[in-house]
């Protein structure tokens, strides 16, 4: 099967490997080895303790990382090294599969999909069994382990027992406890789930040879007395110190979402609304007050975002060299939350948004935007151009989301025609933003708030003459939109490593 560059780069890029224990693997090891390398070129091969040949093979592929040690450890201990070697190494995430020909390699491509849509989760693959044989003891072993992390968590997974998962190595804990056999990997399921670290399964393959060819290290009496041993303790720990910690971290978040609400609804209806339209209505309205009242939501927006108004975020940014703010630009910027506004606001006064008519009515925050000078997009921009072009000559920028709404998933969508018909009729240049975090913080239909980072990057103006040469104000948007998809991704990829 031929390499896929673009998934290898991805994989680097998202500082993800692949880790693959074996004992006794001679037929099947190479194979699995050389399938993973078509799509991770950082595979950590451990062989515990293997003496059938194992060695000498994978001694033959230098392109991997080889631990090894003479005596047989057992899953747990060998996932372990591993694990610890990975996160000196750098690596955020790891993906593991067994060497026994079961998993297919095809399915990272799987597992990183999940991970680019659930970053900083642990991913488990849901093994797909139709049509396979599959051992009484093995079907009976998967229902037994389900129903007992579903007590002792609270979550319901299909197939606990999948060996192919993708493990957040940041967000590994107990890791020093976990026990040396292939339970461990339950452990390391439990203690996570405990910890607030979210689980997802995604559907993968799976091959089960013929019985005679099979190569199985389960010894029922002992491993069921095992499990059922961890189980008890797990149950234990569950009650005195799994319980508190979900009902801790249940409490914290419903804290942070209240004081968010109360210091959003409290100082937006009973100080700054109030404070704004008795400015406007005493005595004559005119550009200097406009510019107060921008300057004030230009303070509250720093005051929030970079001070710690939302509690369990971290705001950072970055400004590309050159970018000036004085001068009146179209401002376009890519559409997750509720909280975009204030994220673009951070730096400059000197912004008019053009906004839905749900923002420009919105009983906490409506008086501000319309006294503020927003204007709602269904308006019309044919009719909105006059009052654009008044704001443009006093110095102002007009920002505008070219999506138009915001995204559920975060991903970037559709880019529509009006801003570049804005930046020709008002003769400005385009100043790109790019948005990641609010969307995660504060998603699209969710009440509460999620801790995590929020990060906006400001990039190069683009010029008037590059807008022409793009084409039609269709082609500028598709160009663009390609241009938000593919930094957006590197963006999501720094970041995630650390999510």
């Amino acid at each position: 099967m031929p390499s896929n560059p673009s998934i290898q780069d991805t994989m680097r890029a998202r500082a993800i490997c692949v880790v693959i224990p074996t004992y006794n693997n001679a037929a099947t090891v190479e194979r699995v080895v050389r399938g993973c390398l078509d799509y991770c070129l950082d595979v950590i091969v451990v062989n515990d303790g293997s003496n059938d040949g194992t060695h000498e093979i994978l001694a033959g592929i230098n392109s991997i990382t080889c631990l090894e040690y003479a005596k047989n450890r057992g899953k747990g201990y060998a996932l372990k090294t591993a694990f610890r070697h990975a996160k000196k190494a750098g690596f955020a995430y790891a993906i593991t599969l067994d060497a026994d020909g079961q998993h297919f390699p095809e399915d990272i491509q799987t597992m990183l999909e999940a991970n680019r849509q659930h970053p900083g989760e642990l991913i488990v693959g849901q093994r797909q069994m139709e049509g396979t044989e599959r051992s009484k003891g093995s079907s009976f072993a998967n229902r037994f382990s389900n129903f007992w992390f579903w007590v002792q968590t609270g979550r319901r997974l299909s197939d606990t027992q999948s060996g192919y998962r993708l493990y957040p190595l940041k967000k590994l804990y107990g890791l020093w406890y976990v026990t040396n056999r292939y339970e461990a990997e339950l452990e390391l399921m439990v203690f996570a789930s405990w910890h607030g670290v979210k689980i997802k399964g995604t559907d993968i393959d799976v091959y089960y040879p013929p019985r005679e060819k099979r190569v199985s290290h389960f010894r029922p009496a002992m491993d069921f007395f095992r499990i059922s041993v961890l189980n008890t303790v797990l149950c234990l720990l569950a009650v005195i110190y799994g319980l508190p910690l979900r009902l801790f971290r249940w409490l914290m978040k419903w804290l942070r979402t209240g004081y968010a609400a109360l210091f959003f609804g409290f100082f937006s209806v009973f100080v700054i609304t109030p404070l704004v339209v008795c400015y406007t209505k005493v005595g004559k309205n005119s550009p200097k007050k406009q510019r107060r009242i921008h300057r004030l939501i230009h303070w509250v927006s720093r005051f929030v975002m970079i001070h710690h108004g939302i509690p369990g975020t971290r705001f950072s940014s970055k400004v590309e060299e050159g970018v000036d703010f004085s001068k009146p630009h179209i401002i376009i910027c890519n559409h997750q939350s509720h909280l975009d506004l204030m994220c673009q606001l951070v730096f400059s006064p000197k912004m008019i948004f053009l906004t839905n008519d749900w923002v420009w009515k919105n009983p906490f925050y409506g008086g501000i935007i319309r006294n503020a000078e927003y204007y709602p997009v269904s308006e019309g921009l044919e009719a909105l151009l006059p009052k654009l072009r008044s704001l443009v000559e006093r110095g102002y920028s007009i920002a505008v989301f070219p999506e138009g709404t915001r995204s559920k998933d975060c991903a970037v969508q559709r880019f529509h025609q009006g801003a570049f018909y804005l930046a020709d009729q008002l003769g400005l240049d385009i100043l790109p933003m790019c948005l990641y975090g609010p969307g995660k913080v504060l998603p699209k239909g969710v009440h509460s708030l999620n801790k995590g980072p929020i990060y906006i990057e400001v990039w190069k103006t683009v010029k008037r003459a590059d807008l022409e040469a793009m084409g039609t104000k269709r082609e500028q948007a598709s160009w663009f939109r390609r241009e938000y998809i593919r930094r957006y991704a590197e963006i999501s990829n720094r970041i995630e490593q650390d999510v």
